[in-house]
């Protein structure tokens, strides 16, 4: 009897134990959306590869290693492209190894590999199973991890893009299992109970279903009060307000979104998705909201207050640019979001008139573009409102010819600079067009400059300026990785001290093409979300009037140019040709190789497998080496390790599949030249990804990589990620997986 008394209580360990399993797995949910983790059902299966072991208690050493054995293997698959356990991997390991620690001693930690980090997570994992063994199972007491679990949810829920609603429901059930069994537990045990048959144990857990059951459905059912307050986030942290334009707040990790305060740029923000509006437009363009002229080393703010002005009968009066300007007529729709908190009216180049609530008066700030309404409010109760826009197009030859005698108020607005600017920024401006004869000619080569000399747009890991550090030249000469704002703003002070006038300009990109249909066929439907918020460059052409340009790498030129007639097709192409070419120099090529491979530490690059340590490294790595391949050997995991290109890439085909967004694409392609790698087909460290595709599609006899190699620069620059086009991608990443492997 004691015996089935004891069996009994490890099963109604073994079910606690299991829900304790699951609400840990709540918790690491989140990280796909909230942060940068990658293969994220690796550090899960990890986790419940732990918990296994805890519920069989096997000997301590036995369990340690098989949770380590089972942890090196994680990360030579996926960080490690060296043979395991040889001298190589070794090595790879210790620099590693020394590189982190230099880094963690220097307090400099974004700058650890992703290996050390995923090594730090899945020791944190491993502790975290003895951790809540000895909650739910030792001391038998799991509602304060219960807690603690909605307490996580419910703040990442409200100050991070992550959405708890069914989390919430999930812990809610699990919880109440949980709590409902651990209680019979007891009961059992207090009791003295050592046989329990079925229909008694069903006597006890049938209401325990039933009122898990029936408190989730009338809790899922009942109504819900819309939130009672506004979002706590901008005023605590300012982080869905300022990110991407907002002030930063120091180091803190903000949210993107349009946000009013610019006076600090820098740092990271975590993308956000939530849509801000739908626009129904003929063409895909930017959105503009306002700009700012005064740059003050840190940030933009206004030199003059808004001067609004009531606008008659819905005719907006911006007088942007030359009447002589081409245009094209165009209309628009647009309709906010009922969440969206947004003041401002968003419009295209070339606005004409608003048509939507009549009760509104518009007001206008001709200096910025700013429009607002009177009331504050200019959406028509979900209905939105109607653009009317005269879209312009820019001949080269007049923005060539354009004389560059500038209006005395555009140059005591436009050429504003700090008087503690420091002077590298000027300089390496006039370098930069140093053989350019117009003003075109330097906006244009101070726009493509980014493009060809290793700057990298991040949304992680970007600084913030020190007490007396320059903004701009913390980004051109220091870090060289930023977003939108770095871009937008170098290009506008790079071109201030070349006296061109310049400004900064706010808005939204085009946004993702929406499934919904337009009320009218000739309209495209794009929904745009605060992930889409984006700043960029206008620079005044006294001939012309303000034209936007774009820096930032990865995006397109919100607005068309075109050639006059006496320029040809074959001159424009032979330009484009001259372009790409220049941009194959070193930096940039540095900056791929880099790029490329994350495994390798900064300051590794120049590592080879053939490099030979010292004698006394050389005999230790040795003896490790054949100590752990006995118990790898011991264990049977060398037969996994031969084959785990092949079921590594089962697995990761069929959760590709399910996934199209800009990490899987980034995630794919990396695993792609690691399998390419691991069968001979090595990328050299001065080739580009598009010179490493063609010598790839030769070997092989087709142009598959080639095509590949283009969608993944797409998503990666443009982030143009769609079911539609991931779905041609994966087929061309599958043939060319099953090419690598056969």
């Amino acid at each position: 009897m004691d015996n089935l008394a004891q069996k009994s209580k490890a099963t109604y360990s073994s079910l606690i134990y299991l829900c304790g399993f699951l609400l840990f797995w709540e918790w690491l949910r989140p990280l796909d959306t909230i942060s940068d983790t990658g293969s994220l059902s690796v550090f899960v299966i990890y986790a419940a590869f732990c918990f296994f072991i805890s519920i069989l208690r096997p000997k301590w050493w036995l369990s340690s290693l098989l949770k380590l054995i089972s942890l090196l293997f994680i990360i030579d698959s996926l960080f490690i492209s060296e043979a395991m356990f040889s001298q190589s991997w070794f090595i790879v390991l210790k620099m590693h190894a020394t590189f982190n620690m230099e880094v963690i001693l220097n307090q400099q930690w974004y700058q650890m590999t992703p290996l050390f980090r995923s090594v730090l997570f899945l020791v944190l994992l491993w502790l975290m199973s003895y951790l809540l063994y000895y909650w739910f199972v030792v001391a038998n007491r799991i509602f304060l991890f219960i807690l603690l679990t909605f307490v996580y949810l419910t703040i990442l829920d409200t100050f991070t893009t992550y959405s708890a609603n069914a989390a919430i429901v999930r812990t809610f059930i699990i919880s109440l299992i949980a709590m409902g069994i651990s209680s019979i537990s007891k009961e059992i045990t207090r009791e003295a109970i050592k046989q329990v048959n079925v229909k008694k144990l069903a006597l006890w857990f049938i209401p325990l279903f039933v009122v898990i059951f029936s408190s989730t459905v009338i809790g899922y059912a009942s109504p819900k009060l819309n939130p009672q307050w506004p979002d706590p986030v901008p005023f605590f942290t300012s982080t869905a307000e300022h990110a991407g334009f907002g002030s930063g707040g120091g180091n803190a990790v903000q949210k993107s979104g349009y946000g009013e305060n610019d006076s600090r740029l820098g740092g990271s923000f975590v993308v956000d998705n939530s849509p801000v509006f739908q626009a129904a437009v003929n063409k895909s363009h930017y959105w503009r909201i306002e700009s700012k002229d005064l740059y003050t080393g840190l940030g933009w703010e206004r030199s003059t207050d808004l001067d609004l002005q009531e606008q008659d009968n819905d005719q907006i009066d911006l007088e942007m640019f030359n009447d002589s300007l081409e245009t094209e007529d165009l209309t628009a729709m647009v309709r906010f979001e009922d969440d969206a908190n947004l003041s401002k009216v968003v419009y295209p180049y070339g606005l004409t008139s608003i048509q939507g609530n009549q009760q509104v008066q518009y007001l206008v700030d001709r200096e910025t573009g700013t429009i607002e309404s009177e009331g504050g409010e200019f959406r028509d109760n979900g209905q939105g409102y109607q653009i009317n826009y005269s879209y312009p197009s820019f001949s080269l030859d007049k923005l060539i010819t354009s004389s560059e005698e500038d209006p005395e108020e555009i140059s005591d607005l436009y050429l504003q600079l700090p008087d503690d600017l420091p002077e590298r920024i000027s300089a390496l401006a006039e370098d930069v067009v140093v053989d350019d004869q117009t003003r075109y000619d330097m906006v244009k080569s101070i726009e493509s400059y980014f493009n060809r000399n290793g700057y990298n747009y991040e949304t992680n890991g970007v600084a913030v300026p020190e007490d007396g550090q320059d903004y701009v030249d913390q980004f051109l000469f220091d870090t060289k990785i930023g977003y939108c704002d770095n871009f937008s703003t170098s290009m506008v002070v790079m071109l201030r001290t070349l006296d061109i006038p310049a400004r900064w300009v706010k808005g939204f990109t085009s946004g993702q093409q929406a499934d919904e249909q337009a009320p009218n066929q000739d309209l495209t439907v794009y929904e745009v979300s605060n992930a889409n918020a984006h700043s960029w460059v206008e620079v005044y052409f006294p001939d012309v009037g303000w034209v936007p340009f774009e820096p930032t790498r990865g995006f397109s030129s919100p607005v068309d140019f075109y050639e006059e007639a006496s320029a040809t097709i074959d001159d424009e192409q032979e330009e484009e040709e001259t372009e790409e070419t220049e941009e194959t120099t070193e930096d940039e090529t540095e900056e791929e190789t880099s790029a490329a491979d994350p495994r390798v530490p900064p300051g590794f690059e120049d590592f080879e497998t053939g490099y030979t340590p010292n004698g006394s490294s050389q005999d230790s790595a040795s003896i490790w080496g054949w100590v752990v391949a006995g118990v790898v050997l011991a264990v049977g995991a060398s037969l996994l390790y031969l084959t785990r290109y092949r079921w590594v890439t089962r697995w990761l085909v069929s959760r590709y599949k399910k996934r199209h967004d800009a990490q899987a694409y980034q995630d794919a392609y990396e695993y792609l030249l690691k399998v390419l790698d691991h069968k001979g087909l090595k990328r050299n460290k001065d080739q580009t990804l598009r010179e490493y595709a063609r010598m790839i599609d030769k070997i092989f006899e087709s142009n598959e990589m080639s095509r590949f190699t283009h969608h993944y620069e797409r998503f990666l620059y443009r982030d143009e990620a769609s079911s539609e086009h991931w779905s041609k991608m994966s087929e061309l990443w599958e043939n060319l997986i099953k090419r690598s492997l056969s």
